[in-house]
């Protein structure tokens, strides 16, 4: 997709890059592109996994369970009745971002969903914060699948 374009930073105006905390791994992926959409179905829309993604999450589930980890049946999504849709807990709700995430013993994410109007992009970033040498360790395997899944999940958002 030539309007997209990888950063290695959050955007300077997330609520990502003012209140995660230390980051060890972050990465935004801005697309370029008009929206009227509102940010719950743009979301819903880059969260419309194709079914290698989900096969890919199951499994994910059946691997970390005997460790304690939490998996996708154990996440609770609905923090109230505004953002039950969303794909992950919502932890900030803002008129033009999204921020979801979940705390673990390994390790911590967010994932936000911006959008800017006025430039015409949309930004999917992702951030993560290693508690210990396992989130390190969970996290290796996992690294080179997550890039895969956000470039599939933002052809969603590219239609």
């Amino acid at each position: 997709m030539k309007n997209l374009i990888k950063l290695h930073v959050a955007p300077e105006n997330s609520a990502i890059a003012k209140g995660f905390g230390e980051v060890h791994y972050v990465d935004s992926y801005r697309l370029e592109k008009a929206t009227d959409d509102s940010l719950q179905k743009v979301t819903a829309d880059f969260f419309a996994l194709p079914k290698w993604v989900e096969w890919l999450l199951n499994l994910r589930d059946l691997i970390v369970k005997p460790f304690g980890l939490k998996t996708g049946k154990n996440i609770e999504k609905k923090t109230d009745q505004s953002t039950e849709d969303y794909f992950f807990p919502v932890l900030e709700l803002l008129d033009n971002e999204v921020v979801m995430g979940e705390s673990d013993a390994h390790l911590n994410f967010r994932v936000s969903v911006l959008i800017d109007r006025s430039a015409n992009l949309i930004f999917v970033t992702t951030a993560v914060h290693y508690n210990n040498v396992w989130g390190r360790l969970y996290f290796l395997p996992v690294r080179p699948f997550h890039g895969m899944i956000v470039k599939a999940c933002v052809k969603h958002l590219n239609k």
